[in-house]
């Protein structure tokens, strides 16, 4: 059997990712597509705990690699519980952050270093990155705006402009690093016009799969 593609949705807070990756999935789905939606951190049991403890807003005094240990460690659970079986299975799955996220947020954010925090993440995923990534562009200050509308606001939402300043830095050197994979998106439009791209994006990729196959 065919394995299935492996796409990732990254972009800084505010960016939609959630709510633009699982309208796409829900559409493919009722299309018929073989696509399974699943998230960061988190996805599967085990993960889900540790995303508890990563994003739970009274663990303030958490350190910068503890963070970076617990997301690469959420993410090889992940991995092994959801992703790769359901590749091996042919299905598509649609991952809401991977390996980039933490690029951007440990790396940078946290001023740990991209190299340094994607040396934690060779050990935990073994080569198993996405394809393609559909990346929703969006200013900091304008995703501020937009989550500070949110009922819950966890651990990081609370951190300072100047964190999610940096972790935009980031995300625009993870995006050179990784070029070739990456799809650009205006997420600043609404969020009809947001889906509406991406879903014909990620629909190419798989027609595209599939007349290769």
């Amino acid at each position: 059997m065919k394995q299935g593609l492996f796409i990732t949705f990254e972009g800084p807070d505010g960016s939609g990712k959630t709510t633009v990756s699982t309208a796409v999935t829900k559409r493919l789905i009722s299309e018929g597509y073989r696509v399974l939606y699943t998230r960061e951190p988190g996805g599967s049991r085990i993960a889900e705990q540790i995303r508890n403890i990563i994003l739970d807003p009274q663990n303030t005094e958490m350190d910068a690699r503890t963070e970076a240990l617990l997301y690469a460690a959420s993410r090889r659970q992940h991995l092994t519980d959801i992703v790769l079986p359901a590749l091996k299975d042919g299905i598509t799955v649609i991952s809401d952050r991977f390996v980039d996220s933490s690029l951007a947020y440990q790396g940078v954010g946290r001023e740990i270093g991209i190299e340094a925090v994607m040396d934690i993440n060779r050990f935990a995923v073994e080569g198993h990155m996405p394809q393609t990534t559909i990346y929703l562009d969006i200013d900091p200050d304008t995703g501020l705006k937009r989550i500070a509308d949110r009922k819950f606001l966890d651990r990081l939402d609370q951190e300072a402009a100047s964190f999610h300043h940096k972790v935009y830095k980031g995300y625009q050197e993870v995006t050179r690093m990784y070029r070739d994979r990456m799809i650009f998106i205006d997420a600043s439009r609404t969020p009809e016009e947001v889906i509406e791209e991406a879903y014909m994006a990620v629909r190419s990729l798989l027609d595209a799969a599939e007349t290769d196959g």
